[in-house]
């Protein structure tokens, strides 16, 4: 699993565990000398870029005779480097880069393909590698100068049975629209061992009814099956576990919605043994499925069926091996499903990419699986959580900028192009970011925020791509039957059938210590119009309030000083930005000065930093050496991730420093820390590590 797929925290305690599983092979290298390769081909690909970041992924096929031991030299021509591999070994001397196989990946047989990938950092530049050689051989696509035609990969059938009653067509593409947009219960009946363990409230009719009311069709109930059932052959589930699931479908079918349940964590907990055990896990899947097809056989066609949450595997030879034991599992998914009988004959049953991940070879690994099931009430599913240094804050990655949208158009017009321009619906059946969280106040800053919502809304829907928003309580509190934050939410809203203006920012900065001056920010219309800037339901007034040229809206300085009124620290007034349609952009008044810090000692269980911070928030924070280099985990970049590694404390006027960033820092050289604030302020504080203990100061 590439970084940017983990998700900390146990919102999404599955994923962690999936990538601690993917990352233990790294030790495993292979002992045995490689052999001499007589013809090879490498297919190089940069999947995903950040500034000063990127994944890559390589492809060796090997056009020779059969390989036992390989490695695969190359060398970057803009000094980039390997910070994290994955199915390989990666070394360097130099500038040269070389790739050795694994335990379980050695043999390449001939026209046979095997992959690796890495996270990998840049910094002028990102040209691919000219040149590489697979065991001291160039690969120049052919074997002793002729070129030979591309391997093609060819899955092995899976074992499978004619279903007893095929399936009617169906609608399967009006049937997802119909479910946009939808809704998670997550961290509830997913959540390990029961429905309450990881801190949402007992689910009630009441919940669900509030959810309806506030515009969703579908609801998604993630499900772990792997604590609530007996030992094999029987695999017996218990009766009020699944007592309990049906009442909360019946409870959600009888409200109006669609309904999607699935195998959750059950993907990492036994499901990502399969290749290694494919009887034991084939037949308790089957035993599971079994019981819950027959369990919901003559319930209401609204009710979905997704085959595994997260798909993943431990143990495989790569994708193309990946691709193969999903195929089969999917596979068998369908054939049992429609085995049952009654209304699921014709169920729409929903497929997961691996790792439910948009890269364009895993979306065709599905669409492979879809030709040969040859089922018209199927449908695709792929998780949705953002570039990832945006969607976790690190990296410098606190806008939603050009690159933030890029990355979301790019997966969302594979999934168009792939699926649903061939009749295919698609259900990103997650959706946010990674690191938005109520109990996580500023790793996300809201406007931002709100632009990232108001532009998944607006290209899935003019792409035909249903979603359903991963709230695991981040959003709705399920105590009070509230949101937690009602703007984010209209913003949600409004998108599901129209665009919003937004802006540059939703804060205006304006010094406290310093001479009024006009203010300025650039609107971005999405295709409305600017109707003007209201205070509550006061208009401002044009020419005397603010002006605006092309999309430059600026305040004048009689406005912003009325705006900033007493000019105490922080918000002084909010005033909205009005377009044609849509939700009103809402921009913040926030008088400030420049955050101070103080000196202070203590221990890298977690450093806190005395800080007044004026008025100011903190949008990130760097870490350097002296020299220049990086500092502290996530040494390809400057910019440590926030929560993760920092935090403010805005109650106790510090910033607090903490273990996990102590933990790769070097002992007893200094460190300087600079700290981001919105305003646009930088400070910068310096503290040195030994032992436990740290020392902090501002000079």
């Amino acid at each position: 699993m590439i970084l940017q797929n983990i998700r900390r925290s146990r919102l999404r305690v599955g994923m962690v565990a999936g990538a601690a599983a993917t990352l233990l092979v790294l030790g495993m290298m292979v002992t045995s000398s490689a052999q001499a390769a007589t013809g090879c081909r490498v297919t190089y690909t940069v999947s995903t870029q950040w500034p000063g970041g990127f994944t890559a992924n390589v492809g060796v096929t090997n056009l020779g005779a059969p390989i036992s031991g390989w490695n695969l030299a190359w060398t970057f021509p803009s000094g980039q480097r390997v910070t994290q591999a994955w199915n390989a070994t990666v070394t360097s001397s130099g500038s040269q880069f070389t790739a050795t196989n694994l335990n379980y990946n050695a043999a390449i047989a001939t026209n046979t393909t095997v992959s690796f990938g890495f996270n990998g950092a840049w910094s002028n530049d990102n040209p691919a590698p000219a040149t590489f050689a697979l065991n001291g051989l160039p690969c120049t696509g052919s074997v002793g100068g002729t070129p030979t035609p591309t391997a093609s990969h060819t899955p092995s059938p899976s074992p499978s049975v004619s279903p007893s009653t095929s399936p009617q067509p169906d609608d399967a593409m009006a049937t997802v629209a119909a479910m946009e947009p939808g809704w998670n219960l997550g961290n509830t009946f997913d959540a390990i061992p029961d429905e309450t363990a990881w801190g949402n409230p007992r689910t009630t009719r009441a919940l669900l009814q509030h959810v309806r009311s506030q515009g969703y069709n579908s609801i998604r109930i993630p499900v772990t099956w792997s604590n609530h059932h007996g030992p094999a052959p029987a695999y017996t589930i218990d009766a009020a576990w699944m007592n309990r699931i049906r009442e909360v479908v019946d409870w959600s079918l009888a409200e109006g919605f669609y309904v999607m349940i699935n195998l959750h964590h059950d993907s990492w907990q036994w499901i990502n043994g399969y290749p290694g055990d494919r009887t034991t896990v084939m037949n308790r899947y089957t035993a599971l499925w079994t019981q819950i097809a027959g369990t919901f056989r003559d319930h209401s066609s609204k009710l979905v069926f997704e085959s595994i949450n997260e798909p993943q595997f431990a143990g495989t030879s790569g994708d193309e091996e990946n691709y193969e034991v999903l195929h089969e599992l999917n596979a068998e998914f369908v054939h049992l499903v429609r085995r049952s009988g009654a209304n699921n004959a014709t169920r729409l049953l929903v497929l997961p990419t691996l790792h439910t991940n948009a890269d364009q070879g895993r979306l065709d690994a599905l669409v492979s699986t879809l030709d040969q099931l040859d089922d018209p009430n199927l449908a695709a599913t792929i998780h949705f959580y953002g570039f990832w240094p945006f969607s976790v804050n690190i990296a410098g990655g606190t806008r939603y900028d050009a690159t933030v949208e890029q990355d979301l158009i790019g997966i969302f017009d594979r999934a168009y192009d792939t699926f649903v321009s061939r009749g295919i619906p698609v259900i990103i059946g997650e959706w946010a970011l990674l690191n938005y969280d109520h109990n996580r106040p500023g790793v996300i800053e809201r406007g931002e925020f709100l632009k990232f919502l108001e532009a998944v809304g607006h290209h899935a829907r003019t792409r035909q791509l249903t979603t359903m928003l991963w709230d695991a309580g981040q959003f709705l509190n399920r105590n009070e039957l509230r949101w937690r934050d009602q703007g984010v939410y209209e913003m949600m809203k409004a998108s599901w059938t129209t665009r919003s203006g937004t802006a540059s920012s939703d804060l205006v900065h304006v010094r406290r210590d310093g001479a009024i001056t006009s203010k300025t920010l650039v609107l971005n219309p999405n295709g409305t119009t600017f109707r003007g800037l209201r205070q509550g339901s006061t208009e401002l007034a044009v020419g005397s309030d603010y002006t605006v040229s092309g999309n430059t809206l600026t305040l004048t300085p009689a406005a912003v000083t009325r705006l900033v009124g007493n000019r105490a620290y922080g918000v002084n007034a909010t005033i909205e930005a009005h377009f044609s349609h849509g939700v009103p952009w809402p921009i913040s008044i926030v008088s400030h000065d420049p955050p101070t810090h103080a000196a202070a000692t203590g221990t890298t269980a977690a450093f806190p930093i005395p800080t007044q911070f004026r008025g100011d928030q903190l949008a990130t924070m760097e870490a350097r050496y002296a020299d220049g280099s990086n500092a502290g985990p996530a040494d390809w970049t400057s910019y440590k991730e926030f929560w993760t590694h920092f935090q403010p404390d805005y109650a106790g006027n510090t910033i607090i420093v903490k273990p996990e960033f102590f933990s790769e820092v070097d002992d007893g050289v200094r460190v300087t820390l600079t700290f981001h604030f919105w305003s646009g302020a930088q400070t910068t504080y310096h503290v040195t590590k030994t032992g436990n203990t740290v020392a902090g100061s501002t000079g």
